[in-house]
């Protein structure tokens, strides 16, 4: 496998920070799939199909149980890690069905990000700690109504530049030094996590926000009409 087919496996989801071990649910997307992002009360990045098992219920409605996730129709619950059920507070003295079981993908940090991989396959390697260069601030995750190859071309268009060792995209943005992580999430909807060397509160990370806003307008007047 080459490093570029490598790196496009694994999908920028959310800013790491945005889980908090064994508290919050974060809701998420990569190419078109419907994803709950979690912590376990370690740590441990959870990135799961956004269905309970039992009534297809969102489990975004449900609530983080320390090492458990439970849905918030039945309050069914489903371990870290496995996604196998462990109880049903209907029957609990009942052992729950072997074949009950939350769809789980893998899932790491890096780079200040939590990425997700889809296939069923064993994943390659995760990227790398300084695709994102180290001590860089988050500047804020642009949502782009265009397919994630516009959104490619838009910044190389203004001289972003890929690396064939980093899933990220360096450049400017309003003369601000810029990296750019692009998620394909669904059909005709990209996600741009912008990261910068600008301290949070400076006129530059401000500079920078107007610069997005003013890439995201460009890039969405480009698209066809529907």
């Amino acid at each position: 496998m080459s490093a570029d087919s490598s790196i496009s496996t694994w999908h920028p989801v959310a800013r790491s920070a945005e889980l908090r071990p064994g508290a919050n649910i974060v809701a998420g997307f990569a190419k078109g799939q419907e994803l709950a992002l979690w912590r376990s009360a370690d740590g441990a990045p959870q990135a799961w199909e956004n269905r309970c098992p039992h009534r297809s219920v969102r489990f975004t409605l449900g609530h983080v149980m320390k090492d458990r996730l439970s849905c918030a129709y039945h309050g069914w619950q489903y371990a870290a890690g496995s996604g196998q059920c462990t109880r049903i507070p209907a029957h609990p003295d009942m052992q729950p069905p072997r074949n009950v079981c939350a769809k789980v993908f893998s899932a790491v940090d890096a780079a200040g990000m939590l990425w997700v991989h889809l296939a069923a396959e064993e994943p390659p390697p995760p990227p790398r700690d300084d695709a994102v260069p180290p001590g860089w601030s988050f500047c804020r995750t642009l949502s782009v109504r265009a397919d994630s190859a516009s959104v490619r071309n838009a910044l190389d268009a203004r001289g972003f530049m890929p690396d064939a060792a980093s899933p990220a995209l360096h450049g400017a943005l309003g003369h601000i030094a810029t990296a750019a992580l692009v998620l394909d999430a669904q059909a005709g909807l990209a996600f741009i996590h912008l990261w910068t060397d600008a301290a949070p509160g400076t006129e530059a990370m401000k500079a920078l926000h107007v610069a997005a806003r003013g890439l995201r307008g460009e890039i969405e007047a480009r698209q066809p009409a529907a």
